[in-house]
């Protein structure tokens, strides 16, 4: 006999499967309000092909930074045709000696190809603590697990230009470093928390804006 849990089971997979179907696309309508699964659908008969088109990621990030790195993205709320389709690009530009700073995705894997660039130490660290790294050349590939923290060093001699695409239409993104310096969270308990030295915490926290 068919369990009834078994049954529920199953038919609620199908019909998730057949709603996320239904439609061949949910183009954002970005006048109206967001909820917490995505953007409105536009009205389809206001839908256009420019709406599933974007143009920037042939054009350099501003690296002008501490970290010489700048990244253009092409998600969800600057280009309406991914939304609700799990996916998403974008570019990275890293000036020689430049590094993506430490950093995860807690919704999404990342997969990334080298466009430019030799000498690139790209990595992730496991939730074991075993560092994964490797250097890149141009056309290498490299995944990086969703929700591990992850980081690129551009050691070579030209700057890199990396493309990256995301298992998700609008990626979020949790940088090390203002995660634990761009905050109001007391002195004292982060350096508790963390074994700094209060003087080298108060450094960070001027420099990346936090409190207390």
């Amino acid at each position: 006999m068919i369990s009834p849990i078994f049954l529920f089971v199953f038919f609620f997979i199908l019909s998730y499967s057949y709603a996320s179907h239904v439609q061949d696309f949910c183009v954002a309508d970005y006048s109206a309000p967001q909820g917490p699964v995505g953007y409105t659908c536009k009205d389809p008969s206001k839908v256009t092909v420019d709406d599933f088109v974007l143009s920037g990621l042939g054009v350099p990030a501003n690296t002008s930074n501490m970290y010489k790195f700048g990244f253009t993205a092409a998600f969800a709320f600057d280009f309406s045709g991914l939304n609700g389709l799990g996916v998403s690009m974008g570019r990275a530009d890293i000036e020689v000696g430049g590094i993506v700073p430490i950093h995860s995705h807690p919704g999404a894997t990342e997969l990334v190809v080298i466009g430019e660039g030799s000498s690139i130490i790209g990595g992730f660290i496991a939730s074991n603590n075993k560092v994964y790294q490797k250097p890149l050349n141009k056309g290498d590939t490299m995944v990086l697990p969703q929700g591990l923290y992850h980081f690129f060093v551009n050691q070579g001699k030209i700057p890199a230009v990396i493309y990256a695409a995301f298992s998700s239409e609008s990626p979020t993104v949790q940088l090390l470093d203002t995660s634990l310096f761009k905050n109001d969270l007391a002195t004292d308990i982060l350096a508790k928390t963390t074994l700094l030295d209060v003087a080298q915490i108060e450094k960070l926290k001027k420099l990346f804006g936090g409190t207390n």
